[in-house]
């Protein structure tokens, strides 16, 4: 009997249903049922929930939402080998894990969380050992979504250590701030809540993981994700040089508009807060929109 249910424990499931894990997919399956049901719970209590998981594998970090209250797990799979395993799943918890055969890069997210919740007023969060090759892009894709709030009430996704650092990071962490961290600080409360050593996972990867929790904010410093994202995108992409030459990616002159933002032209990406970053967004936007 495994930690969480009557199931079979997860090395039995891997072996009968022949699925070792592909690199190509970035899988790399937690096996350690004490952990998934660890990662479940820091998430929140999850009665009345509807969760999405993304890569579910052989049912691990599932079956620990599913015991541990979730109303309905919407489950998205890109490896067919797995269906089996999670249609066992399936039975032990009837009409409560509904298992979606496709990519997560193209889902509609949105669409999923509004057909297959649990209730209308159920609430909808993300829980996912994320495949380590798609995972800064689905959160880039999440975090960007509009309209704002989002769909989902948080996330609370496994990454390795270092894009963990990178999704928190702030000025006082020079070296890991950057665009991720803009974005992720301009929308969301991020927190890294423990690391997940590489011996937990099969096969074992090279790197510590990290499980970062993202909730939310409900109300925003106003810019366009698209603006930020270009400016941004000029000023880390040369993070090493001054803003008044990072910028001339931008605008050839950028002086003035530094000086309506009230930042310093000698002043590095690095140094430049969130709060910066979305005024000269807004700001580039409103230049533009002039001429």
């Amino acid at each position: 009997m495994s930690a969480v249910d009557d199931l079979p424990p997860l090395r039995d499931v891997i072996r009968v249903h022949e699925l070792a894990a592909k690199k190509s997919l970035g899988q790399n399956f937690l096996l350690d049922l004490n952990l998934t049901s660890k990662i479940a719970r820091s998430s929140g209590p999850l009665e009345g929930v509807t969760v999405i998981e993304v890569g579910p594998g052989p049912g691990g970090l599932t079956r620990a939402l599913l015991a541990g209250g979730a109303a309905r797990v919407i489950a998205v799979e890109r490896d067919e080998r797995c269906l089996p395993a999670l249609a066992e799943i399936q039975a032990r918890y009837p009409g409560r894990l509904v298992v979606i055969a496709g990519d997560a890069l193209e889902a509609d997210w949105p669409a999923l969380a509004a057909e297959h919740r649990a209730s209308p007023a159920s609430p909808v969060r993300v829980v996912a050992n994320l495949p380590y090759n798609i995972g800064t892009v689905l959160l880039t894709n999440w975090i960007e979504a509009e309209p704002w709030p989002p769909f989902f009430e948080s996330l609370t996704l496994m990454f390795q250590r270092e894009v963990a650092e990178r999704i928190v990071a702030t000025t006082d962490n020079r070296v890991d701030y950057g665009r991720l961290g803009v974005l992720c600080g301009w929308r969301t409360e991020a927190e890294i809540l423990f690391d997940v050593p590489p011996s937990a996972f099969t096969p074992p990867p090279k790197v510590t993981s990290s499980v970062v929790r993202l909730v939310p904010r409900p109300a925003l410093l106003s810019c366009r994700t698209q603006d930020l994202a270009a400016v941004t995108a000029a000023a880390f992409g040369q993070r090493r040089k001054m803003l008044r030459q990072s910028l001339k990616a931008l605008v050839r002159d950028p002086a003035p508009l530094l000086d309506a933002a009230g930042l310093d032209p000698t002043a590095r990406a690095e140094t430049v807060p969130v709060e910066g970053f979305v005024t000269l967004a807004r700001l580039w936007r409103e230049m533009r929109d002039r001429d």
